[in-house]
């Protein structure tokens, strides 16, 4: 692999399962969120609360996918692998959102959320 290859080709699976990515593959690893704490006399520190890890990414509606089986998507494993060699993994991910198909193009959003997204 080329050490200038940064972005561009993807492939996403989930449970072991290729699906046509049209585009735009987002995650987010599994990390905490913050909120700085301020009183009237300052800054007091901040809160730091769990945040799930995600997935994302536009597909392709094709003839033999059903659209209805993401929703249905609870206790998955979704892996992608990026065109810089690194490997997201996300298990135990179910869906958020609703899919709505674009047919102009032909492609709809899916979202993932989880407790482990992990980068290697």
């Amino acid at each position: 692999m080329s050490a200038n290859r940064l972005a561009g080709i993807a492939q996403i699976s989930i449970d072991g399962v290729s699906y046509l990515l049209a585009g735009e593959l987002t995650y987010q690893v599994s990390s905490v969120t913050r909120e700085t704490l301020t009183g009237q006399d300052g800054v007091h520190g901040f809160a730091e609360k769990p945040m799930p890890g995600m997935i994302s990414g536009t597909f392709r509606d094709a003839f033999d996918l059903s659209v209805a089986a993401f929703n249905a998507m609870t206790d998955v494993t979704v892996t992608a692998q990026l065109n810089n060699g690194k490997l997201i993994v996300g298990r135990n991910m179910w869906t958020v959102e609703a899919q709505q198909v674009k047919t102009e193009e032909g492609t709809f959003e899916v979202k993932w959320e989880g407790q482990d997204v992990s980068e290697n």
